[in-house]
């Protein structure tokens, strides 16, 4: 088992560089294919305006958005070199609007094994970045591997990995489709926090998942953690700095979508703060 058709998004020129870089690594690993697909988002926003206004912005927006994937495609162009003759992979391009994105994305999201993507949260995000994240899950059912602002080695993610265990539908389905990186990692731990007193689980929290992955050949073992800050993903967090883990595995969005951007959750929580790549699905 294997993923053998990644895709990676990029409408970022500073940003695309690190994560095309890190899903060559990737598919070289796996002896797959990697598609990239270059956004140019075009921005305009059409409300009231005076008579002639509406071409002229939409013309300004057509050429930013122009720009923009050009600079992208150059950026993955580089990185494609800087990868190799041993990468397989290929390259389309296109603009869109945001609300435009969903079908575009999900189209090709759908046919992917991984999606690997930039974090959609922080300083100089655009907007379409949590978009692209959530169609790739969403519209797109595919699972998406998330990575941070910052340079890694990408020979090294997935070697210490932390599940997010919570008995949800989710956090299984995430579990499922991680098979691939967990198969392969030196060490995993089943992490559970606060564990129901009268669940299913009372009395072996994380054993049934733990028998499951062993069974696989993964070297897992589980971690009961008492919630000892008021947000569950910074103890999450904590508890891979403290193991030295490289990757979190973790369901998405166990709340609407609605109420995650309102009143916040473990999801977004966790795509704000992170510093080591996270892998979800939905």
């Amino acid at each position: 088992m294997a993923y053998k058709s990644l895709l990676t998004i990029s409408a970022d020129p500073v940003r695309a560089p690190q994560t095309f870089a890190t899903a060559a690594s990737l598919t070289i690993a796996q002896d797959g294919h990697l598609e990239a697909l270059a956004l140019g988002v075009d921005r305009a926003q059409l409300g009231y305006s005076y008579v002639g206004a509406s071409a002229i912005i939409l013309q300004a927006a057509q050429e930013n958005a122009t720009a923009d994937v050009k600079a992208v495609e150059a950026a993955i162009q580089t990185a494609a070199r800087a990868a190799g003759p041993t990468l397989r992979w290929s390259m389309e391009s296109a603009i869109a609007m945001i609300g435009g994105l969903a079908d575009l994305i999900a189209q090709r999201a759908r046919f992917a094994d991984l999606v690997v993507l930039t974090k959609p949260y922080g300083e100089k995000h655009g907007d379409e970045e949590e978009a692209i994240v959530e169609t790739a899950m969403f519209e797109g059912q595919a699972p998406v591997l998330v990575l941070p602002d910052v340079p890694m080695d990408a020979s090294n993610i997935g070697k210490r990995i932390v599940i997010a265990w919570n008995q949800s539908r989710e956090s299984m389905n995430a579990i499922r489709l991680a098979l691939p990186f967990l198969k392969k990692a030196d060490q995993v731990w089943i992490t559970i926090i606060d564990p129901p007193k009268h669940g299913a689980e009372r009395s072996d929290p994380g054993g049934a998942l733990c028998q499951m992955l062993v069974r696989h050949g993964v070297r897992a073992e589980v971690s009961v953690l008492a919630r000892t800050m008021p947000r569950i993903s910074d103890v999450l967090l904590r508890h891979a700095r403290d193991v030295d883990a490289d990757m979190l595995v973790m369901g998405a969005y166990g709340h609407s979508r609605f109420r995650q951007a309102i009143l916040g959750g473990a999801t977004r929580n966790m795509l704000e703060n992170t510093s080591i790549p996270v892998f979800m699905a939905h």
